[in-house]
């Protein structure tokens, strides 16, 4: 059993994928293992797969018909033997000594799942975030409980949902029987806020590991469709599904009053449909006013 499973889907990062795998490759911690997903692309993403693969053992690849990142990663965590698991960007980097020191401190602490922080770098022409990936720095080196942590990051608005600033135990997931919603975008929402709420056993490790990429074609590069709000919608609906309480509440206003504020640049023939959507699903009370206004209104 390799100490840890990489998870890595694929697709069509042909200028990229060398640099992440080699960032793989290249850990101080050896007993690991790379599982690759090809997402059906169209580039020579393969080709570089095959490369990697045929000198590094510990690096396996399967191909599927573009499902997207959730089918990718839900192939890829049944092939999955690490102890722990670490899903990254193919698009990303990560610093050498990253998943020994995650692997040691989960080790020591025995914690569900740990997390870390992040930076970013812009692809040329791509928009700087207007956000960032630092949030350790809010709590203490102590066990945290997710709903309590949950709570703080969305009183402080640093909630941050991707899952490529978490190093999770193998046993956890199978544990909650957790994997990610297929079909969707934004599926990291639903996916690091049931993995949090399920859990009392987390611990923050205040480093900062993973370069993540922002790139103009990629899903947070792109402009917001009726598509990017009905995958928003799914995640609440899913999480009302899992537990109507006050965090899942919170966690609701905090999301769909922004996801709408965006939601305003998307032409007006989209607009109609999804907020019927919202309005029949009970949601209208999290968008607020402010958020409604701001979606109808401005241009």
């Amino acid at each position: 059993m390799p100490k840890v499973s990489v998870i890595l889907p694929v697709y069509n990062v042909a200028p990229y994928l060398d640099e992440a795998l080699k960032s793989l490759e290249n850990q101080t911690l050896k007993d690991i293992e790379i599982i690759a997903v090809n997402d059906g692309s169209t580039d020579n993403s393969e080709e570089i797969l095959k490369k990697h693969q045929e000198t590094d053992q510990r690096i396996r690849y399967f191909n599927q018909e573009n499902r997207g990142q959730s089918a990718a990663r839900n192939l890829a965590m049944k092939y999955a033997k690490g102890e722990y698991i670490y899903f990254m960007d193919s698009d990303d980097v990560i610093d050498i000594e990253a998943l020994q020191i995650c692997y040691n401190h989960a080790k020591t602490t025995n914690a569900d799942f740990i997390f870390f922080d992040g930076e970013t770098m812009l692809d040329e022409g791509a928009q700087p975030l207007s956000w960032d990936y630092k949030r350790t720095n809010l709590v203490s080196d102590d066990r945290q409980d997710g709903l309590k942590l949950l709570n703080r990051m969305l009183d402080k608005e640093k909630h941050n949902c991707v899952v490529w600033v978490l190093f999770i135990k193998h046993e956890y997931l199978r544990n909650i029987q957790l994997s990610f919603y297929p079909g969707i975008i934004h599926e990291d929402e639903l996916f690091t806020t049931l993995l949090t709420l399920q859990s009392s056993n987390i611990f923050a490790l205040k480093k900062s590991f993973v370069k993540h990429r922002v790139r103009k074609a990629s899903t947070m590069g792109k402009h917001y469709s009726k598509y990017n709000l009905n995958c928003y919608l799914t995640v609440i609906d899913e999480l009302f599904r899992f537990q109507d309480s006050p965090i899942i509440r919170k966690f609701a206003r905090y999301t769909l009053s922004k996801v709408f504020y965006t939601g305003h640049v998307i032409p007006l023939s989209e607009k109609f449909g999804v907020f019927w959507r919202a309005i029949k699903s009970g949601y209208l009370r999290y968008i607020g006013w402010k958020a409604t206004m701001v979606f109808w209104l401005k241009r």
